[in-house]
């Protein structure tokens, strides 16, 4: 690729600006932003809100305030920080907004708990009867969409950039694997980069190029009301609102000039505005907002919201086509920040924020059902909660015996995952878990540690990796040492060319050149594809699919499977009764992986359910494994450490070998060492239970966020991870944590493994 790639911007919205005005400024000024220069439709509200509970996203979001906030075009402001105000009117909403709170403190942003008379005075308009409390955060406020974006492509354009209106995207021309032009109605553009920010569009747009994008427009209602008395003279023209904007549930309103805005996020199929449509949005702001009692819906407009089975953006690169990447189902809060990312990633290599929530990449295949894609898109815009029902997607050869133990599932990946047994409600062990909390999962944890339990890990992606090219391949992408004698299983890691992780692995050799890989996620497979070398020496077969996994744990295991197969500590290609299995043991992880085809899977469970009842086993949900790892010492990928962390930090040293040679990422960690490092993963006993993202405080003052957190049933303690600079982690260190506005007592562990072996 030339040093100055050619590059074209499908879109010239707010993100297709920004991302030609992040582009230019680093130095790629042969950009061009083609947009079809449809009508304009009435102005988006531009509102901004900043916390979020994924930090990534907090991470756009307060970028773009720090951009739009210096921005100015022609004199006019292009974000107004007005601030946001978050209003609860039932005991359950105050509890989430305290721990929006927490979040906001973990991520940098500055927030307020309110009483109803605060609320009152920092927005005259409501009724404090109404409130019971509120969260205020001032960075919060409005942004100008249009004028933002003029604003960006009038600098982009003295840099070098040009948009072009009138252009709509026919192909998208290539050769050998890469993009090499962009083909419109009436013009031809040379590229070697094009970035699709069409926005609703999006997936059109995709079909050019074979690409499913999971991504649904719909419709949504914004109403604005007739001149309300009780605003006049308090805003002008010029500034257009004063007061924050208020958010309640679905419902958000701001001001314009002496009018008020409405909108609500409740999807909606009628196009255009219908007021009949808005009668229970007004009702519930006029409830709140008594000013509208002599008020009307004075216009109102729709707009087209480009929404996500998980509701977070899309950004990444096509699979199979270089050069061809997208940044769309971006929310006007996030645009300078995904902007800026994408930018990072196509000029410096690669993002530097953790973008494996956003990533394009993270869906599986059957995850991708247009169906599917609406369903799950409606469901999260809608704001229903994941444990509500639904219609499973991916099931488990072991789901119906699941389902005849009273399993609790969960969604992950699209599986159905079981979370805990309300058949193991009996036990005994359940005399040993505190009242409080989710004391059959605590049983099953106890009865994974003492006798024997079962776990189904048939969701956890699986590769098959050979080829005579297999271990050279995997030693390049991995930081440990993988050349063992087959039968070796290995934990390793996955980086960043600056020495970020990835991902973690474990990997077990089979053969000379034969592997199984236990990966994380679809990124996984993504990554790895990536980087495999062009000489076809290397094949990897995911067969998540087509196999099943049962992971039997704790100290009778070793009598249940003698029973039925030769499985010892040296074979791995064995039976279990008639089920022909690959049994694993992985590093640091007791028990057994025993994983066969999916048509002999519930056979294998019946195999091993018939023989572990003389020993008590029981089947046991995530939540125990959860427990189980905590009081193990186990950090998991993407929960408590991702690509923003090295392995010393996470405390990964152990799975780094500097000698073997070279790995991806290698030179990025030459000169660290886990005493080199600023902050650690820090392990922590804490006084309450907490859930994780919490903000800890040492010393009055916030110094680092939790990353995840259990009961440890078999120790009898409250477990935690937490990010922390290094001088707060010494062992004994008092910390507190903030719990749903309160302050729980926690003090430094020497290891999450001291903390079970001295129990």
């Amino acid at each position: 690729m030339a040093a100055r790639p050619r590059v074209v911007v499908i879109g010239a919205g707010l993100l297709g600006c920004a991302l030609a005005d992040e582009l230019t400024e680093r130095g790629w000024t042969d950009v061009t932003v083609l947009d079809q220069g449809r009508p304009a439709s009435a102005e988006a509200p531009g509102l901004v809100f900043q916390t979020d509970p994924d930090r990534t996203l907090t991470r756009f979001a307060q970028y773009t305030v720090a951009k739009y906030s210096s921005l100015t075009l022609d004199g006019g402001w292009c974000f107004q920080p007005v601030g946001g105000l978050e209003l609860a009117t039932t005991p359950e909403r105050l509890a989430e907004l305290k721990r929006r709170h927490g979040w906001a403190t973990s991520w940098g942003v500055r927030s307020y708990l309110r009483s109803p008379a605060e609320c009152a005075e920092l927005h005259p308009l409501l009724d404090a009867a109404k409130v019971l409390g509120g969260l205020h955060t001032p960075g919060d406020g409005l942004a100008k969409p249009r004028r933002a974006a003029w604003a960006q492509a009038r600098r982009a354009t003295g840099r070098g950039a040009r948009f072009l209106t009138g252009q709509r995207v026919t192909a998208i021309e290539r050769s050998a694997g890469r993009v090499t032009g962009v083909v419109t109605g009436t013009d031809r553009f040379r590229a070697d980069v094009v970035v699709s920010c069409a926005g609703a569009g999006a997936p059109e747009i995709g079909r050019l190029v074979e690409l499913t994008v999971p991504l649904v427009p719909l419709a949504q209602h914004y109403a604005r009301t007739s001149t309300l008395p009780s605003l006049a003279g308090d805003n002008d023209d010029f500034t257009e609102a004063g007061k924050p904007v208020l958010r309640h549930g679905g419902l958000t309103v701001r001001e314009h000039v002496d009018r008020l805005g409405i909108g609500h996020a409740a999807p909606r199929t009628a196009e255009p505005f219908a007021r009949a449509d808005f009668e229970q949005p007004w009702a519930e702001a006029a409830r709140l907002l008594p000013a509208l009692d002599d008020a009307k819906v004075e216009d109102g407009v729709t707009s087209l919201v480009a929404a996500t089975p998980d509701g977070r953006p899309l950004v990444g690169e096509h699979p199979d086509l270089d050069g061809f990447w997208i940044a769309e189902a971006v929310a006007s809060s996030h645009t300078a920040g995904v902007a800026r990312e994408v930018a990072r990633w196509l000029v410096d290599g690669q993002p530097r924020l953790d973008l494996h929530t956003s990533d394009l990449a993270r869906f599986e295949r059957a995850q991708l059902a247009p169906d599917h894609v609406r369903e799950r898109a409606i469901r999260t815009v809608a704001g229903i909660r994941h444990d509500e029902p639904r219609r499973p997607l991916r099931t488990s050869p072991f789901y119906e015996r699941h389902v005849a133990l009273g399993a609790c599932f969960a969604e992950t990946g699209g599986w159905e995952r079981p979370v805990w047994f309300s058949a193991n409600e009996t036990l005994s062990e359940l005399s040993r878990v505190p009242s409080s909390g989710a004391r059959t999962a605590g049983a099953e944890a106890i009865v994974a540690r003492e006798r024997v339990a079962v776990f189904d890990l048939t969701p956890a992606t699986r590769l098959e990796v050979t080829g005579p090219g297999a271990l050279p391949f995997l030693q390049t992408m991995t930081t440990n040492q993988l050349g063992h004698t087959p039968g070796a299983v290995t934990y390793t890691l996955l980086l960043g060319e600056d020495g970020g992780v990835r991902s973690d692995l474990t990997v077990a050799r089979l053969g000379a050149a034969r592997f199984h890989v236990g990966a994380n996620s679809a990124l996984d497979v993504d990554w790895l594809r990536r980087h495999l070398p062009g000489d076809g020496t290397v094949q990897i077969h995911e067969t998540t699919g087509g196999t099943c996994c049962l992971g039997l744990r704790g100290p009778l295991a070793r009598q249940v499977l003698p029973e039925l197969s030769t499985v010892d500590e040296d074979a791995f290609d064995t039976y279990v009764g008639n089920v022909p299995v690959l049994a694993l043991r992985p590093p640091h992880e007791p028990g057994w992986e025993l994983h066969t085809s999916a048509d002999l899977g519930r056979l294998l469970w019946d195999t091993l359910w018939e023989a572990g009842q003389p020993h008590g086993i029981v089947a046991a949900g995530c939540e125990a494994l959860t427990s189980l790892r905590l009081e193990d010492g186990r950090r998991t990928w993407g929960v408590d450490f991702t690509t923003e962390h090295d392995p010393y930090e996470a405390g990964l040293g152990f799975a780094v070998r500097m000698d073997k040679g070279y790995f991806l990422g290698r030179d990025a960690l030459l000169g660290r060492s886990a005493t080199t490092v600023g902050r650690t993963l820090t392990s922590l006993v804490t006084g309450d239970l907490v859930l994780g993202r919490e903000p800890v405080y040492f010393e009055g003052h916030p110094a680092g966020y939790v990353t995840s957190a259990a009961r440890g049933y078999t120790v009898e303690k409250n477990l935690a991870y937490a990010w922390l600079p290094v001088e707060c982690a010494k062992p004994g260190t008092p910390v507190e944590i903030e719990y749903f506005g309160e302050r729980v007592p926690a003090v430094v562990a020497d290891s999450a493994e001291r903390t079970r072996r001295t129990a």
